[in-house]
């Protein structure tokens, strides 16, 4: 049975924290606060993930009253995700995401961030795709004030 999962996660940008996605550190004046390290595609994709499994959500399993996750690397989260979904016997097949971010442009992180993605969930790079996107300066993302991000998991079991 193929399953399919959504994904959201939106931060407050700041200066002085550093901009982390897809596990690939940009450099920003502004960077994303939350947390662990803010990578907003990551959580994003791991709601996705969770979602079409029926396992929960990020919240659930990745608290941010429980100061064990605090600062920690986003990247955990997606291996331990990766794990849980697997040991319930889901394979993912596809990710498609998206990030909302009017600055820095992020063309040159992309495929870096698509690699680490598919080390971790162990696919091919072509079943991990992200994209870039801005509001056109309107709202807290178009003023530099937020960042987000949208993702979807298509899984089988």
């Amino acid at each position: 049975m193929i399953k399919t999962g959504i994904g959201y996660d939106v931060h407050k940008l700041a200066l002085d924290s550093k901009l982390i996605l897809g596990g690939v550190e940009i450099p920003s004046e502004f960077g994303s606060v939350g947390h662990s390290d803010g990578d907003v595609l990551i959580h994003a994709i791991v709601d996705s993930i969770l979602g079409a499994s029926s396992l929960g959500d990020i919240g659930q399993l990745f608290s941010s009253s429980d100061s064990k996750w605090k600062n920690a690397n986003s990247m955990i989260f997606l291996q331990l995700t990766v794990e849980k979904v697997q040991l319930a016997g889901f394979k993912i097949n596809h990710i498609d995401s998206v990030i909302i971010l009017q600055e820095p442009k992020l063309s040159a992180y992309i495929n870096k961030m698509r690699s680490n993605i598919s080390d971790i969930i162990k696919v091919d790079i072509s079943q991990i795709s992200i994209k870039a996107t801005t509001t056109d300066y309107m709202g807290y993302i178009g003023k530099g004030k937020a960042i987000a991000a949208q993702a979807i998991a298509t899984l089988d079991n």
